[in-house]
Formats: C-alpha cells, sequence, structure tokens
C-alpha cells in the first residue's frame, strides 16, 4: 500500500504530546502496511519506549536518534549544530528515496530553535517533498512561515503538567 497523496503535518507548542501523537500516527500507518520513519533530532540516549516497539514492528517501523545524551550545549552549539546538519542531510536523502511513505522529524522545530538548523533549509526540505509521503515536524516554536507552508497544525498547549508537582519522567510514558 501507499498513499494517494501526502500532506505536511506540523505538531507545535509549549503542551506535552507532540512526540507522542505523532508516533501514534506512525503506529496507525504501520497497521495499515505503510512504511514509517521517525528521524529524532536532539535526541541522544535512550532507548524510549518507541525504540522497543519499533524492533517488534521490524522492517515497516524505522527509528533512527541523532544527537548527544542528554540536551543541548546552550553555552557551545557548535557540535550540536554539526550533529543536527549531518541528520538534516541524512533525513533529506531518506525522505526522496521511495523507501517510506510516512517520515517523521521528531524534534526538529527545536533544533531551529537552538540555532542548529535554519527555517530555509527545512523549508527546503519541505519542498523536496514527493507527493505520495507524509511528512511530519515537531517540536516547539514552530516558525511562521513553516506554519504556512504546512498542510496540518496542531498546536498543544500546557494547561496543567505533573512535571510542576516534581513528578520526573517516567518510563513508559514519557521515555
Amino acid at each position: 500500500m501507499s498513499l494517494e497523496r501526502g500532506c505536511i503535518q506540523v505538531y507545535t507548542g509549549n503542551g506535552k504530546g507532540k512526540t507522542t501523537a505523532s508516533l501514534g500516527l506512525a503506529v496507525r500507518a504501520v497497521g495499515r502496511g505503510l512504511r514509517a520513519c521517525v528521524f529524532q533530532f536532539i535526541k541522544g540516549g535512550g532507548p524510549y519506549g518507541e525504540h522497543l516497539i519499533a524492533e517488534k514492528l521490524g522492517p515497516l517501523f524505522t527509528i533512527i536518534q541523532s544527537g548527544r545524551p542528554g540536551w543541548v550545549n546552550k553555552s557551545d552549539i557548535s557540535e550540536d549544530r554539526r550533529i543536527a546538519q549531518e541528520a538534516l542531510e541524512r533525513v533529506t536523502r531518506l525522505l526522496v528515496s521511495g523507501d517510506y511513505d510516512l517520515v517523521i522529524m521528531d524534534e526538529i522545530l527545536g533544533a531551529i530553535g537552538f540555532g542548529l538548523i535554519d527555517t530555509e533549509q527545512v523549508l527546503e526540505l519541505m519542498r523536496q517533498k514527493p507527493p505520495t509521503v507524509e511528512l511530519v515536524l515537531t517540536g516547539r516554536n514552530a516558525p511562521e512561515e513553516i506554519i504556512a507552508a504546512a498542510d496540518l497544525v496542531t498546536e498543544m498547549r500546557e494547561i496543567k503538567h505533573y512535571y510542576k508537582a516534581g513528578v520526573p519522567a517516567r518510563t513508559g510514558i514519557e521515555m
């Protein structure tokens, strides 16, 4: 099976659920026989729960991590920028390869926010999307130009979060 028409979706906002929503979409796609690739920017370490399920779902579901363990070094982003630029080149090749029906660029908007990738680079990648591939971008603070170029934009808005009450990230829920 393949898609007749692929769209561009953006999941943004300061609320929890952007990655989770994109992973749910990937599971739905794989359930229908589509090939899904989740490319995670600025996410090293793990394994996260999604990596474990991807192993079980085999060749239809691929997750690729790109980033150092921990978070971006805000005092010197040079290494993080180099990693992100290499990742952008790699995900561009994957997007146009014909190997996947769904490509999710998880936290690519975060990579823009940290100055690791430029908005124009992502817009160029969006223009290269084949017509039958679904493309999803996640992360906070989506630039207006990316919002304008997308077909669907969903904003997750935090109303209340248990982190503020001291509940740490939990295995199976946040990781």
